[in-house]
């Protein structure tokens, strides 16, 4: 049985996605929540964080919610795999893998994982979608070992890092770099944009928990499909 913040939550997700709400628009107040969902407020406000931490809606203290976008967003406080990012999201997310293949290291990426031109990775091009509709074109690049996992999985079936957790691999830390740049041919083929239109991109880099940097990726998203939200909390610490 779901939590009661999660339904209430999805239903409300649903409504601003359906755009039932427009764009700066307030949700009905926490007790008219809790009303029309027949729970307190406990529910209706984790309900309205989870909101809030996906971009829709922005939350000020004492006055009721405002509808902030109809597009969910990534967020990078806490790394969620795109396949469950888009269930959570009421979005129906597919793949397809454009190729997958044992070759030598760009100069790029053996800077990056502390190889060699000489040693080989395993590359991934795969196109996701939410919807049936192109969405990010990922570019993922893992190391000989962790990547070789892989060819015993259908790519196009789910989450990559889903599937090498499963196999024991160990996402210890993801750094994250946020940048725009514009669509190169094989971009605007696989996410139907004309080439040079603006894309957001997220280079990510995974290391082990023995320190070993094991995946580097490139993910070029569309940006009326995604956007993504940074959520900062200000800490007061003694000493």
């Amino acid at each position: 049985m779901e939590p009661r913040y999660a339904v209430v939550a999805a239903a409300l997700r649903e409504q601003i996605l359906d755009h039932r709400y427009r764009v700066g628009e307030s949700l009905p107040s926490e007790a008219v929540l809790c009303e029309q969902f027949g729970v307190s407020r406990g529910p209706v406000r984790q309900a309205l964080a989870t909101l809030n931490r996906e971009g829709l809606i922005h939350l000020t203290r004492g006055r009721p919610a405002v509808v902030q976008s109809h597009l969910p967003s990534q967020t990078l406080d806490v790394f969620t795999p795109f396949s469950q990012w888009a269930q959570l999201g009421g979005q129906t997310p597919s793949s397809r893998t454009v190729e997958i293949t044992r070759r030598r290291a760009t100069a790029p990426e053996a800077e990056t994982l502390g190889l060699t031109t000489d040693d080989f990775v395993v590359f991934i091009l795969r196109l996701r979608m939410l919807d049936g509709a192109p969405a990010m074109l990922e570019r993922s690049t893992f190391v000989l070992d962790v990547g070789m996992l892989l060819m015993e999985f259908d790519t196009d079936s789910g989450s990559l890092t889903e599937y090498l957790t499963e196999r024991g691999v160990g996402f210890e830390t993801m750094r994250h770099e946020l940048d725009a740049l514009t669509a190169d041919a094989v971009d605007a083929r696989h996410l139907d944009v004309e080439p040079g239109a603006a894309l957001l991109r997220e280079r990510r880099v995974s290391t082990d928990r023995d320190g070993r940097t094991f995946e580097f990726a490139d993910d070029r998203y569309r940006p009326d499909r995604v956007t993504f939200s940074i959520v900062n909390t200000s800490r007061r610490t003694a000493g």
